[in-house]
């Protein structure tokens, strides 16, 4: 059972799915949406050490929700992020697909 402290959905893509999390910390939430290909995360997560790693992430800034984050723009990206296709500016819904 997850605590109360955290959110857990999941969000259908198509046919796959997307776990999403907001994990609630003292101050502000902590949002990560996770796909096979790739993820997205808040400002609280490290994009030197996701470049570091070769993972495909993006980064989000000014929500904190899950609802928030899928109506929000693609940040700041990682270097396989981009080689994936995704870009800056680009809605979040539409690098869901990308991820899935």
């Amino acid at each position: 059972m997850l605590s109360p402290n955290i959110e857990y959905r999941k969000i259908k893509c198509g046919r796959k799915l997307i776990e999403a999390f907001c994990i609630k910390l003292m101050s502000k939430n902590l949002i990560l949406l996770l796909g096979s290909k790739g993820y997205i995360m808040c400002g609280y997560l490290n994009m030197r050490s996701a470049d570091k790693f070769k993972d495909p992430a993006v980064r989000i800034t000014g929500v904190s929700t899950i609802n928030e984050s899928l109506k929000a723009d693609a940040g700041s990206l990682s270097r396989e992020a981009k080689r994936l296709g995704i870009y800056e500016g680009q809605p979040i819904k539409e690098v869901l697909k990308i991820i899935a």
